[in-house]
Parts: structure tokens; sequence; C-alpha cells
């Protein structure tokens, strides 16, 4: 599915954000604080968008995505962005490798969210960081609504008009409205090993970021 929609992938994603999308990756960068010369790994990095945005802290940052079509895609447009294939579930690194680690939009898409979580933690060093940036439920109830409407009907028509497989959003939409919300996403990250697990909503709550570290 990922190789179908990977070469309007960003683009349509500005569209279907509104533009958001910009301020969401740098607000990850921000939560993260990283240091120069820190190593961070993007899971779920894709076309590479977010991993370049976490490079400009000074980091090393690593992207990893499981579709060769989105990284196809990102290194003909970002061929300096380390980009490399993988499994969420069975990251290609040693024990506490890096500094920290993020995935952005991702985790939805794991066959085993739980699993996911406890190998993120495995790859990151003792008092490393994690930043996952997620859609999720907005805390106004009038403006959830508003947004679930767009969610399940508008979303998909404006695909239609940008992507390169536009039945792809669909499931981007269904998988949305099914997701945990904040509360109950923080208690499973906690769950698999992570400490100090907080959240800070974006945008009314459709996009939460959920910060945690490594004990």
């Amino acid at each position: 599915m990922f190789d179908g929609v990977a070469r309007n992938y960003d683009l349509t994603n500005t569209v279907l954000s509104f533009g958001q999308d910009r301020g969401w990756r740098r607000a990850t960068r921000a939560a993260l604080q990283l240091k120069l010369g820190q190593r961070v790994l993007d899971v779920g990095a894709g076309t590479g968008v977010s991993t370049l945005e976490l490079g400009r802290s000074g980091a090393f940052a690593v992207g990893l995505d499981l579709s060769q079509g989105m990284l196809r895609a990102g290194r003909q447009v970002r061929p300096d962005v380390p980009l490399l294939a993988g499994d969420a579930l069975r990251l290609p690194f040693r024990d506490e490798t890096f500094d920290a680690v993020t995935i952005s939009f991702a985790l939805r898409n794991v066959v085993d969210v739980d699993g996911a979580l406890a190998e993120l933690a495995r790859v990151v060093r003792p008092g490393g960081r994690l930043v996952v940036c997620e859609f999720s439920h907005p805390v106004n109830g009038a403006f959830r609504g508003v947004y679930m409407s767009y969610l399940m009907r508008s979303l998909p028509a404006v695909a239609r008009t940008v992507s390169s497989n536009p039945d792809a959003y669909v499931y981007l939409a269904e998988s949305i409205r099914a997701w945990p919300n904040q509360e109950q996403l923080a208690g499973r990250i906690g769950a698999a090993g992570w400490s100090a697990v907080a959240w800070r909503n974006l945008s009314g709550g459709i996009v939460a970021l959920h910060r945690a570290v490594k004990p």
C-alpha cells in the first residue's frame, strides 16, 4: 500500500493536513531535545522528510522504513539523508545504539504496537528519549465531530485529486478512528518499559506528541 502512495506522498500529506505537517515535524524535533553529534533513529521514516528535519538539530539522523517504494522515492529527492530498509519489530541495530528514537504517523501501521515500543526501547541507551508523533483524538467534543466528518468523508475525496493511490487514504481514515486516545497510548508506552511518559496535544488533539525516557 505504501509503495503505491510513495510518488505523491509528501505533497498529499501537506494538502490533507492544510500544511500543518511541517509544524508537527518541527515539534517532534524540539520534543526530542537533540544535541549536536547525538544519534537519533527515525522509524517509519517513509521518504525521509521527517529524518531531514531531525538532522537540522545537528544530530546524526537515520531513517528506517519497511516500504522499498517509499525509500526509493526519498532517495531520489533527498540523496544525502541516510535511509535504510527495516522492520520496526526487528530493528537492524545493536542494543543501546541511539541517544533517541522517534516514530511519526507509523506506529498505527505496525502489526504489534506493543512489540514495536519494546523494540524501540532496546536500541536506545539508558536515559535516551522516545517521541511518538501520531494522530489522536481531538479534546473538544464539537471540534471532534467536525474532524471525524472530514476524516471519514472529505479526506478520501481530497486524496483522489492528489494521491497516486487514493484507496490507501480510506485505510488512513479508518485506522485513525480506531487508534487509542492519548491516555490509552501513554499506558501502552509505559507498559513497554518506558518511564516518565507524557503527552502534548497539537492542533487541538488531531495529533499528539507522546514523550518518554528509557530507565
